[in-house]
């Protein structure tokens, strides 16, 4: 077959492509490595329950085209995410807000609250001004960060161990700019997202998948580079599959690094790992669909209970442990490591892609950013616009 496009990944920027460039009268091979398409967003159904196998996804968006777009492939049921935190035997709502405040202090105002907070964070501003002998305030790294904008109590309790988790490194080993501020509100109000619109498609996200590709060729569980025919890892022109299957040109959402052989270096990731637990006897386990822990004695960051993102109130229940991991050649890798060094080596690869007519990258590993579901579904429609 010929076709005027390979998508080399079957998540949400590959479907999204692949479906507008079909919808344009250009035919499309679709690929993944794994067995299903959906790529992270993959959801599976098991005791009647829509498991989000890679980990929690809860799509969100102000953008009035991206969310118009998706609802043509889904309806959304509405979900408002609530998460709440756990520090040792004390439960804490999150975004922070005044239910947060309330419960970690004992006040009941706004005003209370910005005074507790800005004390906590002017005294820790200027024991770290003491510690370097200055009077100008610069954070030098995530802790200082936190702590000035936030204060002791809700870094000690809510940040630290939780981003030490998260990223694998101690606070004061992690860059500043990682919190470039840390949102608070000074109302009871417990939506995390500030987005107009959000939701969790009704079936699942897999079945929006499936719409998006209807009518165009997918095959899974292949891989890319033993697919292709290459030459140095790399694919030779005209672009051809060693069964013979010709392609105009190549959408890669893989990692970008990968696809040139990391001649330019290995670009830094963070992986996950999940362990999910069916428990048919247990109707409700946690009451909330996301539960984050945040000491750093406990080893997972968050319970996710599955059936609650679809107000699933029948016999049983299932529950996904999510563990951070340094990521390593062969594991998955979730999302980049974005600190100053990783983007630069990301933008001489930016570079290598530019001159590697024929091929585009897209989505978070294609290109080494930090992607919610809709600016995903944004940049797969600019992309296919600039296409046509």
């Amino acid at each position: 077959m010929k076709y005027d496009y390979l998508v080399v990944g079957a998540g949400l920027f590959g479907a999204v492509f692949a479906h507008e460039m079909a919808a344009k009268g250009k035919s499309v091979l679709v690929i993944d490595r794994r067995d299903h398409v959906g790529g992270n967003i993959y959801t599976e159904n098991r005791m009647g329950i829509n498991v989000h196998k890679y980990g929690a996804h809860i799509f969100h968006t102000s953008d009035r085209e991206v969310w118009d777009y998706i609802n043509g492939f889904a309806e959304f049921n509405g979900y408002i995410n609530s998460p709440v935190a756990v520090y040792k035997d004390e439960l804490y709502n999150l975004p922070f807000n005044m239910n947060t405040f309330s419960r970690m202090w004992g006040i009941k105002t706004p005003d209370e609250a910005k005074a507790i907070i800005s004390s906590q964070a002017d005294e820790e501003i200027a024991r770290i001004n003491h510690e370097k002998n200055t009077d100008t305030f610069t954070a030098d790294n995530l802790e200082e960060q936190a702590l000035s904008l936030a204060g002791r109590d809700i870094y000690e309790k809510l940040v630290k161990g939780y981003t030490e988790k998260q990223w694998g490194r101690d606070c004061r080993d992690l860059p500043a700019f990682i919190i470039k501020r840390l949102p608070m509100r000074f109302i009871y109000d417990n939506n995390y997202f500030n987005d107009r619109y959000q939701g969790i498609p009704m079936g699942g996200y897999t079945a929006m998948i499936e719409k998006l590709l209807d009518g165009i060729s997918v095959k899974c569980g292949v891989n890319y580079y033993d697919y292709m025919k290459l030459e140095d890892g790399l694919p030779v022109r005209p672009f051809e599959s060693r069964d013979g299957d010709s392609f105009g040109r190549i959408l890669f959402t893989g990692m970008i690094d990968e696809f040139f052989g990391y001649e330019l270096g290995t670009l830094e990731y963070r992986s996950l790992k999940f362990e999910t637990e069916d428990l048919p006897e247990v109707d409700n386990y946690q009451g909330n669909a996301v539960v984050n822990y945040t000491e750093r004695e406990v080893p997972y960051t968050r319970i996710i209970e599955h059936k609650h993102f679809e107000y699933g109130d029948g016999k049983g229940t299932i529950i996904t442990r999510e563990y951070p991991a340094n990521w390593k050649h062969g594991d998955e890798p979730y999302y980049p490591m974005n600190d100053d060094k990783n983007n630069a080596l990301y933008e001489r690869y930016q570079e290598r892609a530019k001159g590697f007519e024929g091929v585009l990258f897209g989505g978070r590993l294609g290109q080494y950013k930090y992607y919610n579901m809709d600016q995903v579904i944004r940049q797969a429609l600019d992309m296919s616009r600039a296409e046509a």
